[in-house]
C-alpha cells in the first residue's frame, strides 16, 4: 500500500475535514433561518452544537488520518468565523450588547490575518492558532449557546458573559498581536 507524500496530501481538496468544513458553512443558513424567522430557539442552538462537534471532528480526522490540506487551512477558520459572526448578528436582535464580542472578533480576526501575511511574507514562518484563540473561540460559542437557548436570561448575567468573552477576544487580540509583531521585528534583522 503506497502512502501519498506529505506535499501531495497539503494538496488535496476532496477530503473528510474539507466537506465537514462545507457542511458547517452550509448550516449558517439554516440557524439563521431558524432563529430569525422562526424562533425556534431550541433547533437553533441544536444546529449551532452540530456546527461545533462536526469543527472538533475535522480537526480531529485532520490531525489523526493525516489529512490537512492547504484548503482546510482556509475552509476551516473561514468556517468558524463566519458561522461565530452570523449567529451574534442574530443573537444582536434580542441583546443589543451582543456588538462588543463581534466587534472584538472582527478587528482580533481582521489583525491576524494582516500581520499573518506579513509574518508570511517576512520570514516565510505560517503561524496557527494559539491556545489563547482556542479559548476564545470555546467561551465565545459557550455563551452564544447560552443566549440562545436561555430566552429570559437575567441581564446582570448575560452582560457578565458578554463582558467575558468580549475580554477574552481582547487578549487573545493582543496576544495575536505580540506574536505577530515579534515575528515581524525578527524577520527584518535575520
Amino acid at each position: 500500500m503506497s502512502h501519498t507524500p506529505e506535499r501531495d496530501r497539503s494538496k488535496q481538496i476532496l477530503t473528510l475535514p474539507n466537506l465537514l468544513s462545507v457542511f458547517r458553512l452550509c448550516l449558517i443558513p439554516v440557524f439563521v433561518w431558524l432563529y430569525c424567522w422562526k424562533g425556534n430557539y431550541p433547533a437553533t442552538a441544536c444546529i449551532l452544537l452540530l456546527s461545533g462537534f462536526t469543527d472538533i471532528a475535522d480537526g480531529f480526522i485532520a490531525r489523526r488520518f493525516h489529512m490537512i490540506s492547504d484548503l482546510g487551512k482556509v475552509l476551516d477558520p473561514a468556517a468558524d468565523k463566519l458561522t461565530q459572526c452570523a449567529m451574534l448578528i442574530c443573537l444582536l436582535t434580542r441583546f443589543p450588547l451582543m456588538l462588543c464580542p463581534l466587534l472584538a472578533l472582527v478587528v482580533k480576526e481582521v489583525s491576524d490575518t494582516l500581520l499573518g501575511c506579513w509574518v508570511i511574507k517576512r520570514t516565510g514562518i505560517v503561524c496557527g492558532a494559539e491556545w489563547h484563540g482556542k479559548a476564545a473561540t470555546c467561551l465565545l460559542f459557550a455563551v452564544m449557546v447560552v443566549h440562545v437557548l436561555w430566552y429570559e436570561l437575567p441581564p446582570h448575567l448575560s452582560l457578565g458573559l458578554i463582558l467575558l468573552a468580549t475580554a477574552i477576544q481582547l487578549l487573545s487580540l493582543a496576544l495575536y498581536l505580540k506574536r505577530n509583531l515579534t515575528l515581524i521585528r525578527r524577520g527584518k534583522t535575520a
